[in-house]
């Protein structure tokens, strides 16, 4: 899908006052070094890296800046530095943290890296080739599997098709074909470690079996979850009563799934709460936050002359009530007047969200007002000495309730992977 990038900047203003128990947002003190331009991705020391526009000859850049959270632990009072630039330049791209803590990256809608892949050391702070994929990647969905190996979409001829990277080897091998057509839509791991996905521009869903190597036919959806004119959609999360919940582009639209925790047989689909409004998120970033609630954002539906249109208004949506409340915006405003599809979020090892614009130098962080919940928190039950300063944590629940935050198909910013905070007074490792 054909878009503009906005250069814009953040303006600060009053928050108003809200009659319900919301989040709050705080502006990090530094501005980056460099203007966003998309995803940015929780590095395995807690470290958050963010693409920017810099770098490169064309406008899209191929450099990244790293927050890296203060001694006690807090990214508001962060520092900025920027890592090593890719080779390629890119936006709207595959991303992925593998389980050895480096970072994947593949493809681009727009640079010069829309048919190559690389993959970052971050500590030599170096990038090293993948070989080049089948096929054109472009703004492809990607998503880990349970061995270390990255499940890839490739944007070509039949829009179905799949490919699997092995960081271990540094290698693609063909992946399983899709019943529907893949591209655009937002894919979503559920407890069991399937991937599910809306088949674009339908009301029909797949869901990728890691043990059987396939894409199964799942359940019908009842309410369309794309618009007819870009063909896009919203994020989706997993929620703590065990559904997934899916945010449309149009129409208020919303869809939940109850999955049948069973590798060969549909779940069930259902129509979630209206979105305030009628409105509509195309590729509209949401967070499933600490508390169990989902940070989300909105636009109006999209029209045939208009596919990403503004206003953005924030909301909670809170999974217990099936409901929405509205939040203001990090400038403290009702709304910000961008399109959905320049902003981001990615979920903190703190619990707070870190929140983006494209073209912007100014980062926020949203604090949720709920506790976090207790069914999130892992099960610690020992500890042990692998060796000389290696210990070996045992336990349940490491990976927690949901991947974190979502987009569509273009970014990919997942956090379901565990992160140890030491802590020696006020200070934090």
């Amino acid at each position: 899908m054909i878009r503009h990038t906005v250069v814009a900047s953040l303006a600060l203003g009053l928050s108003s006052v809200s009659a319900f128990a919301v989040g709050t947002w705080t502006r990090v003190t530094a501005s980056a070094p460099n203007a966003n331009a998309g995803v940015m991705l929780v590095l395995s020391d807690g470290s958050v890296i963010c693409k920017t526009s810099a770098g490169g000859t064309d406008g899209i850049g191929n450099t990244w800046n790293k927050l890296t959270p203060n001694a006690q632990g807090s990214y508001i009072g962060g520092t900025w530095s920027t890592i090593a630039p890719m080779y390629d330049t890119r936006l709207y791209f595959s991303s992925q943290v593998l389980m050895d803590g480096r970072v994947y990256v593949a493809g681009g809608e727009y640079g010069t890296g829309g048919t190559a892949g690389e993959v970052y050391d971050p500590v030599a702070n170096t990038w090293t080739r993948t070989p080049a994929p089948s096929a054109r990647l472009s703004d492809a969905n990607t998503e880990m599997l349970p061995d270390g190996r990255v499940l890839q979409a490739l944007v070509a001829g039949t829009l179905k098709s799949t490919q699997i990277y092995n960081p271990l080897t540094n290698t693609y091998s063909t992946g399983p074909t899709c019943n529907g057509i893949h591209n655009e839509s937002v894919w979503m791991k559920l407890a069991d470690q399937s991937i599910l996905f809306v088949d674009r521009g339908a009301t029909t869903s797949d869901r990728y079996i890691p043990s059987r190597n396939v894409w199964m036919v799942d359940g019908p959806v009842p309410v369309a979850l794309f618009d007819t004119y870009g063909l896009e959609t919203g994020g989706a999360a997993m929620l703590p009563n065990g559904k997934a919940f899916f945010l449309g582009s149009t129409g208020g639209k919303t869809g939940l799934y109850t999955p049948s925790n069973s590798t060969t047989k549909a779940g069930v689909w259902s129509t979630g709460p209206a979105i305030p409004g009628s409105g509509g998120g195309p590729d509209a970033p949401l967070a499933m936050m600490s508390d169990g609630k989902v940070l989300c954002t909105v636009s109006p539906s999209p029209t045939s002359a208009n596919h990403f249109p503004s206003p953005t208004s924030f909301y909670e949506y809170d999974y217990a009530t099936n409901s929405f409340t509205q939040v203001n915006a990090p400038s403290g405003s009702t709304t910000l007047n961008t399109s959905t599809y320049v902003l981001n979020m990615v979920c903190l090892p703190d619990g707070k969200v870190l929140f983006s614009q494209q073209g912007s130098t100014v980062y926020y962080v949203y604090t949720p007002s709920g506790a976090p919940l207790a069914q999130g928190k892992p099960t610690i039950t020992g500890l042990e000495q692998d060796g000389c300063g290696q210990f070996r944590l045992i336990g349940t629940q490491f990976n927690g309730i949901s991947e974190g935050a979502s987009y569509g198909d273009d970014w990919q910013m997942n956090t379901n992977f565990p992160i140890v905070r030491l802590t020696s007074g006020s200070n934090v490792y």
